[in-house]
């Protein structure tokens, strides 16, 4: 029985990571603001900006796993499940195809010569993602897509919530941290060429995996 429940902690923990990644990547307007202060104050300058919007999104993330334990009733029925999870996938897709064709390089704009602290930094992107509550219905479509919802009979539910979510904000700091050391390590003035590459290979990526989600769960298999 042990090695069920750690099954379920491990299966939680990489719903989480792969959330977080997913949600974090698309280049918006504190993406692009993390790769500029990477160029101009240095690596950390961008990835306490990453963290800033890393907690933001937990903030999120939580508030959206809160609202759908009230219906988990509903999200356990199979039939329910099915379509929810269908949309989902749509709804990704879109995101994706959004993704693509979103032009965040028009988006750059100067920034300040002045360094500033690395908690004011965190703090200026943490209120910019926060003022984004449509992140919210992102989250609804990545908890539908993979079941990421703990039912109050799950045992150790609580800790596997707490578990979940800790894993989302580990993702999201994942690509933070990778994005920041990519960007350090391959300075270059055309940041907008290297914006345009980075968003569209995500989109294509977000496309692929909700196209193998829409078909996996047409077909009556998991892919969670």
């Amino acid at each position: 029985m042990y090695w069920i429940e750690a099954l379920k902690f491990f299966e939680i923990l990489e719903k989480g990571l792969l959330i977080g990644v997913i949600v974090s990547a698309p280049m918006g307007p504190v993406g692009i603001l993390c790769i500029q202060r990477t160029l101009n104050k240095g690596r950390w300058y961008g990835f306490v900006t990453g963290l800033g919007a890393a907690i933001s999104d937990m903030l999120y993330a939580f508030v959206t796993g809160f609202a759908l334990s009230f219906v988990v009733d509903f999200i356990e029925n199979e039939r329910n499940m099915f379509y929810l999870q269908l949309v989902g996938s749509i709804l990704l897709f879109i995101f994706g195809v959004y993704t693509f064709r979103s032009k965040p390089e028009k988006n750059i704009r100067p920034t300040s010569n002045k360094k500033g602290t690395l908690v004011s930094n965190c703090s200026s992107a943490f209120f910019i993602t926060l003022s984004n509550p449509l992140v919210i219905f992102l989250f609804i479509a990545f908890f539908a897509r993979f079941n990421f919802v703990v039912s109050d009979s799950e045992k150790n539910h609580h800790l596997m919530q707490i578990v979940g979510f800790i894993s989302i904000f580990i993702g999201a700091l994942a690509w933070w941290l990778c994005l920041t050391y990519f960007i350090d390590k391959v300075r270059t003035n055309s940041q907008e060429k290297t914006i345009w590459i980075l968003n569209r290979v995500i989109g294509v990526i977000v496309m692929i995996v909700s196209i193998l989600g829409f078909i996996l769960t047409w077909a009556g298999l998991s892919f969670h």
